[in-house]
C-alpha cells in the first residue's frame, strides 16, 4: 500500500513544565537548555528540516515565549555582529531563523500528549505528519525520521520509533508488542501499553519521541478519554489504530539502534552535552584531553 500524500509537516509539542530540571526551568523552558551552544529544541527542529519537513507547528504553553524568540530575528544583535565583522557568530544567530516555517499554538489545558497532538488537527488537515518530542535528541548523523517517513508512505498507516531498553526501565516508557514483517526492516505493532510494570510489559521495546502519523489519528483522539495519569494518551489512540481496519489503520515500528539522548533526564542530558562537545572540531580536542586527565584522577 502506498500513501500518495507526502509528509511535509511536523508537530512539536513543547508545553511541558520541565519539573525534572527545577530550579533551572523555573523561568526558562526545558527545551531551551543549552546542549553546548544551541538549545535542545534547535537540534529537534534541524532534524525535522533534514528529513524534508519545513512546515512546523509547536504546541506551546505558558512560559514558552523564549522559544518563539529564539527562532525569530534579532536585528540589534545581527547589526552588532555585522559591524564587528564576526561572520561566524552572525551565521549562527541567523541559522535558527532560516530553518523553516514555524507556527505556534497554545495547548491550553494540559491534558496530555494526545491532547497536544489533537490541537494540531486544523493545521495538519488531512495529511500524514510527523510528531517530534523535544526531550528526545537524535544524533545528527542518524536518519531515523527519514526511515519512518518512508515506512509510512509504504504502509499507509502510522509509525512509531522504538528502542530496546533494559527490561527494568520499561515502566518509564510506552511499550510495544511487535511481530516481524517478511522481507522488511520495519515491524508491525500489535499492542502498546503506556508505562507498564515490569511484569505486565509485553516486550523490552520502548516507544521514543518520534512518530509519523496518519491523519485518522485525530478522529480517534477526539473519542479517546483520559488514560494513565488522567491524561489523553497518544499511545491509547495508536492502540485503537493498531486494531482497526480500513484507510489509515495499522501501526508499524522502526527499531532504532543509533545514538539518542533523553534531554529531560539529567544524566542523559549531560551525556549529550559531553558527547557532542567532544566531537566538535573547535573544542573537542582540548575537551577530550581534559576529560582523560580528569577521569584518570577519579576513584572507581
Amino acid at each position: 500500500m502506498t500513501n500518495e500524500k507526502r509528509v511535509t509537516k511536523a508537530v512539536i509539542p513543547v508545553a511541558g513544565l520541565g519539573t525534572r530540571f527545577l530550579p533551572a526551568t523555573k523561568a526558562m523552558p526545558k527545551e531551551m537548555l543549552p546542549v553546548v551552544d544551541k538549545p535542545a529544541i534547535q537540534y529537534v527542529v534541524e532534524e525535522a528540516v533534514k528529513s524534508g519537513l519545513h512546515n512546523m507547528l509547536m504546541i506551546t504553553g505558558r512560559n514558552k515565549r523564549s522559544l518563539e524568540d529564539h527562532f525569530d530575528r534579532v536585528p540589534f544583535i545581527e547589526q552588532t555582529l555585522e559591524k564587528k565583522g564576526d561572520t561566524e557568530k552572525l551565521a549562527a544567530v541567523r541559522q535558527p531563523t532560516e530553518l523553516g516555517d514555524i507556527h505556534y499554538l497554545r495547548q491550553g489545558d494540559p491534558k496530555g500528549l494526545g491532547h497536544a497532538v489533537l490541537r494540531a488537527k486544523q493545521h495538519v488537515d488531512n495529511e500524514p505528519f510527523a510528531v517530534l518530542l523535544g526531550d528526545d535528541l537524535i544524533d545528527e548523523n542518524e536518519d531515523l525520521l527519514t526511515q519512518m517517513i518512508d515506512v509510512q508512505q509504504r504502509t499507509g498507516g502510522s509509525v512509531v520509533g522504538l528502542i530496546e531498553v533494559d527490561p527494568s526501565q520499561i515502566s518509564s516508557y510506552g511499550c510495544a508488542d511487535i511481530e516481524t514483517v517478511d522481507g522488511e526492516s520495519y515491524v508491525k505493532v500489535k499492542q502498546m501499553v503506556e508505562k507498564p510494570s515490569v511484569e505486565e510489559a509485553p516486550s523490552n521495546l520502548a516507544m521514543i519521541g518520534r512518530y509519523v502519523l496518519h491523519p485518522r489519528v485525530f478522529d480517534v483522539l477526539e473519542k479517546t478519554g483520559p488514560g494513565r495519569g488522567g491524561e489523553i494518551q497518544l499511545t491509547d489512540a495508536l492502540q485503537t489504530l493498531a486494531a482497526a481496519d480500513g484507510e489509515g489503520a495499522g501501526v508499524y515500528g522502526v527499531v532504532f539502534r543509533g545514538r539518542r539522548y533523553d534531554t529531560g533526564d539529567k544524566l542523559s542530558y549531560l551525556q549529550a552535552v559531553m558527547t557532542i562537545a567532544s566531537e566538535r572540531k573547535d573544542i573537542g580536542p582540548e575537551l577530550r584531553t581534559w576529560l582523560k586527565e580528569f577521569t584518570a584522577g577519579l576513584d572507581d
